[in-house]
């Protein structure tokens, strides 16, 4: 996967229900399409402490975060979401994993996990990644494109190589972590774990 744009750089907190919220929303859980308009609608964008209010990088305007995805999604883009400590706390929702996947999110990328969202993440056949150094946090920029440069050899216990290309163009290399099983690598690779059911099922 090369020159995925950022989709949004979460800042502090950011539960399941930041990036699925409940109330009127769960009306449109059985619709995935319908209730992914709210996803990371609650997560603060750390570029200019907002919520809901991102920079599209295919125009330069800023608007709602799935707003925003359906664009790439349109244009045939995958992006990244990073995050800070224990993204995804909170409740088990699996709506929080399930709504970026139908919109094209293909990692998320942050400095811890809460155990349960990171799960239902490899579930969903999303890559699930953390700074090996935390400071790299600072690194990333609002229009930065990322390329995972070393993707064809995922594996347990080995970690993947990011390249950060800035607007300016000046790149930075950092490393990320990920616990990742054999398994659940062939969860990616398949676009998720049911997808590895129904083959298992077929065969």
């Amino acid at each position: 996967m090369k020159h995925i744009p950022l989709l949004i750089k979460a800042q502090g907190k950011c539960t399941t229900d930041h990036i699925s919220m409940a109330g009127p929303w769960l009306r449109y859980r059985g619709h995935l399409d319908n209730i992914a308009n709210n996803t990371l609608i609650g997560a603060v964008n750390a570029f200019n402490e907002k919520t809901n209010f991102v920079k599209n990088q295919l125009n330069g305007e800023y608007g709602a975060v799935p707003d925003t995805q359906r664009a790439y999604k349109k244009e045939g883009l995958y992006s990244i979401v990073v995050g800070d400590h224990n993204y995804g706390e909170g409740s088990s929702r699996e709506h929080a994993a399930m709504q970026p996947r139908h919109l094209g999110v293909a990692a998320v990328l942050v400095k811890s996990f809460a155990r349960i969202h990171e799960t239902n993440l490899k579930k969903q056949g999303m890559l699930a990644l953390t700074f090996a150094n935390e400071t790299d946090y600072d690194l990333i920029q609002e229009d930065d494109r990322f390329d995972f440069v070393d993707l064809d050899q995922f594996a347990p216990g080995k970690p993947l190589t990011l390249v950060l290309n800035h607007r300016d163009g000046s790149s930075d290399r950092i490393q990320v972590n990920h616990s990742y099983n054999a398994s659940q690598i062939s969860w990616f690779n398949a676009g998720s774990a049911l997808n590895v059911i129904k083959r298992e099922s077929a065969a």
